[in-house]
């Protein structure tokens, strides 16, 4: 697939070298040479230094040619007219980052499409949605759901005590059989595990299941899933401001920020929420908030430093759930290994709506979960494909990925060696970054 980006900040960078791995045709335009000589010389792409909102920059990129366009660079109108220009000049597909809502509104998509944007990526809406899953699902990491739930994947850190610690996989697999643990995150890796594989505490393990079993999978855990009201957010950004827009009906919301004319603007665009002028940093500030009576404690500054370590702070304090922005991809393994509780990151999120596009044109039977160094996909099997050609345990699959669970005639079933994948089936994969192409020759 011949896919263009347009904007080699941090998302186009991010989704360049993530795109890259999965050998796609990948070309990247950007006003800043030096940034795209940084990246052609690193990674499998191709560069074009030019406006991407230029025509003839556009054309001399081949955009003419390509199955889908990204427009992501800082600025929403930018984007809005680079896909306006790459639709008009034949790109199949086209996508765009967007700052504002306006354009997600159901109202407007006619208008949207008429300008020539197919799809929108709005990240900080996805973060938001990521937050309130965290504040509903406050005992896990990660929460993954297909078909209206039928199967989850929850992601979740073993802690002593729990019956699973010290366990092996086989052991686990021979007791019982209503869960499949695709994915163990060790440290700063993530593992496709196999039998003899051990389970540690401070492990984070990816349980797939059905509905059915959610409770059994709390008590293996030794998980507690409690009640979220009241809720602090430490920074008043767009995140922040989302956020508490789409749950200001299920939680209660107070925002502490430190810019005071900022402050003064967010009573209009959060009407529903307490806004502190302040530094969340202070404790004596977090002490007169009452925050040892909030049951939440969300960090949206634009630092992801700041973010980790006041989430500790809140931990200490008698906080029982923290969700810090963690913008740095690096400090995300950091973050999960402090026990801070859900890291957010919003390239990720942005990777996995592109991932979706990518593995299947309609995007209704096609969702994708993006982590710092793996991918979880739901695939349809295609009849005649080598995925359906005999039981899992005969069809000699790589390494780098396990098949978890499927969804057939609308219900949900877990995969064993034993199972025969049919054509139309949904099937769960977890996959190693750099693997998705692998993924998508065994379904087509």
């Amino acid at each position: 697939m011949k896919i263009v980006i347009a904007g080699a900040g941090e998302v186009g960078s991010h989704l360049a070298k993530l795109l890259s791995d999965e050998e796609q045709d990948i070309m990247l335009i950007d006003t800043d040479a030096e940034r795209l000589a940084l990246l052609d010389a690193n990674y499998n792409l191709m560069t074009y230094a030019g406006n991407p909102t230029s025509f003839s920059a556009q054309r001399d990129a081949g955009v003419q040619g390509c199955d889908l366009f990204i427009a992501v660079t800082p600025y929403e109108s930018n984007n809005i007219v680079a896909c306006s220009i790459a639709k008009n000049l034949g790109a199949a597909t086209t996508v765009a980052r967007i700052d504002t809502y306006e354009f997600m509104d159901p109202a407007n998509e006619a208008h949207v499409k008429h300008m020539g944007v197919d799809r929108v990526i709005y990240p900080e809406y996805l973060a938001a949605q990521e937050i309130i899953t965290a504040l509903r699902r406050t005992w896990v990491r990660n929460w993954f759901e297909l078909h209206d739930g039928q199967i989850i994947l929850a992601g979740v850190r073993l802690d002593e005590g729990a019956p699973l610690t010290g366990m092996k996989l086989r052991e686990f697999a021979s007791t019982n059989h209503h869960f499949h643990v695709s994915a163990i995150k060790r440290n700063h890796e993530t593992i496709i595990p196999r039998g003899d594989h051990q389970m540690a505490a401070g492990d984070i393990l990816y349980f797939t299941t059905t509905r059915d079993h959610i409770d059994d999978l709390l008590v293996l855990t030794a998980k507690n899933e409690y009640k979220i009201r009241s809720v602090l957010i430490m920074g008043g950004s767009k995140i922040a401001i989302r956020l508490v827009n789409s749950a200001h009906d299920e939680f209660r919301f107070k925002i502490v920020e430190s810019d005071l004319d900022l402050c003064r603007k967010l009573p209009e665009k959060c009407p529903n929420c307490e806004i502190i002028h302040g530094d969340a940093r202070d404790i004596d500030l977090l002490s007169d908030i009452g925050i040892s009576d909030m049951d939440a404690f969300v960090a949206l500054t634009s630092s992801s430093e700041t973010n980790i370590l006041t989430c500790l702070t809140a931990k200490e304090l008698g906080v029982k759930k923290s969700i810090a922005d963690v913008e740095n991809i690096q400090f995300i393994s950091l973050a999960e290994n402090l026990g801070i509780g859900t890291v957010i990151n919003k390239k990720l999120l942005a990777s996995s709506t592109i991932f979706q596009l990518l593995l299947d044109a309609d995007s209704s039977t096609s969702k994708c979960l993006a982590l710092a160094d793996a991918e979880v996909a739901e695939l349809e099997a295609r009849a005649g494909s080598k995925i359906t050609k005999g039981a899992v345990k005969d069809l000699s699959l790589p390494r780098e990925l396990t098949l978890a669970a499927l969804i057939r005639d609308g219900e949900g079933m877990l995969i064993t060696g034993n199972t025969v994948i049919q054509p139309g089936d949904h099937v769960l994969v977890f996959c190693l970054s750099g693997a998705l192409h692998k993924v998508e020759k065994l379904f087509n």
